[in-house]
């Protein structure tokens, strides 16, 4: 990713210098957060910070009002949709338990077509997710913190009125930021008022779910099975619970791979310096009372 954000600031008509001479940083590895305070022990003269990923937990505790912040929400969307269809598709055709067959086996599975969608986010990722699901016909809810109708949708509503479409939901996608307010907001109380024969598919952060309560659902058969592309814990430990249910299709994390997310990351940050030399707005600005 160094090399990739080395030639972002170049194509961006910025210059590469020490950050102490720096006005702008662009954080290359989400996975160093701890070298924060480190590096900016020596930024004299810093007034804009760009954070590789959507997701920013690992800055929360470094974010104030003295900088600009950015992220790259957005940017891995198109990519993130397409693992939502994937990931809906395999567990509507049962592909998840016939992979794990050792002999033939009798048919299962349902159509997408005509499903009830409720997705928890009116984000990119929802915004790509939409055209997608178009051709399939689904009634589609958007859940998200204001009721402005998101293009695509069916409706949209406040994460006030979640009880009354999750008894009406056949797929429930979680594709929101994870803060305060979000974190657990599917737990027992959501997943038993899902139809028996619901699906769960998250592809935003593992916090989103109690674990445990969803261990208990699939495993009671309450609701008919869930993908999750992300966990908590993550990465998920050998031998948790999960591993073992049928009802339950789990991928590492690889809605954006590094393959996926550079060739979409890298123009983007290179529009961001642009922006940043002239003075004009940022893409992707982060709010530091909501933290995302």
């Amino acid at each position: 990713m160094y090399d990739a954000m080395c030639r972002a600031v170049s194509a961006g008509g910025g210059r590469l210098v020490p950050v102490s001479e720096a006005d702008g940083l662009i954080w290359a590895d989400p996975y160093r957060a701890d070298l924060f305070p480190e590096v900016m022990a020596h930024a004299n003269d810093l007034l804009w910070i760009q954070l590789p990923y959507a997701g920013i937990e690992p800055f929360l505790d470094h974010l104030d009002e003295d900088h600009r912040w950015t992220n790259a929400k957005g940017v891995y969307a198109p990519a993130v949709a397409e693992t939502v269809m994937a990931l809906l598709l395999a567990l509507a055709k049962n592909l998840h338990g016939y992979a794990r067959e050792r002999s033939w086996t009798g048919p299962e599975g349902r159509i997408l077509a005509g499903s009830r969608i409720t997705i928890l986010g009116g984000g990119g990722i929802t915004s790509h997710l939409l055209p997608l699901l178009a051709p399939w016909g689904c009634d589609v809810t958007v859940v998200r913190r204001s009721d402005t109708p998101v293009p695509g949708a069916d409706r949209t509503i406040t994460g006030a009125r979640l009880h009354e479409v999750l008894p009406l939901t056949d797929v429930l996608v979680l594709a929101l930021a994870l803060t305060a307010e979000t974190t657990g907001i599917i737990d027992g109380p959501e997943l038993d008022a899902l139809p028996d024969h619901a699906v769960l598919v998250n592809v935003a952060r593992g916090g989103h779910v109690v674990t445990d309560a969803l261990v208990e659902a699939l495993r009671g058969g309450r609701i008919g099975g869930a993908a999750l592309d992300v966990t908590d814990p993550e990465p998920l430990p050998d031998g948790h619970p999960l591993w073992s249910l049928p009802n339950c299709l789990i991928t590492p994390h690889i809605g954006n791979t590094p393959e996926m997310g550079l060739e979409l990351l890298e123009p983007f940050v290179a529009e961001n310096v642009r922006r940043f030399c002239d003075g004009a707005d940022l893409l992707a600005p982060v709010d530091v009372a909501l933290g995302y």
